[in-house]
């Protein structure tokens, strides 16, 4: 039976980050883990790859980040203050920070 209590485990936020294993973004989701660590350290990070170009950040099921949509890497301290303030009880919001893209046309 519940008793309107929030358990502690359920305070953890659950983050699920599909990204792009062709673009190698493997390490920067291993750098987004490491931020999201320093700022909550009870938070779930967990990186798979998936489709091509992708950077997708997951908060509790919820998405918070695409990059298929944006083109461009999230602001890692953006999306760590994120869930932070998940595993005090807020909702998880929109990413709005990004990375520079750092890619010109000669």
């Amino acid at each position: 039976m519940s008793s309107g209590v929030i358990k502690e485990q359920d305070k953890n936020p659950k983050v699920n980050v599909e990204y792009c294993g062709v673009c190698d973004y493997g390490g920067h989701c291993l750098a987004l883990g490491q931020t999201i660590k320093k700022m909550t350290p009870d938070a779930e990070v967990l990186c798979k790859k998936g489709r091509q170009g992708s950077f997708e950040v997951q908060v509790n099921d919820k998405l918070v980040y695409s990059k298929l949509q944006t083109m461009a890497l999230p602001d890692f301290d953006e999306v760590a203050q994120v869930v932070n303030n998940v595993s005090q009880g807020e909702e998880p919001t929109l990413i709005k920070g990004q990375q520079p893209i750092n890619c010109a046309i000669s």
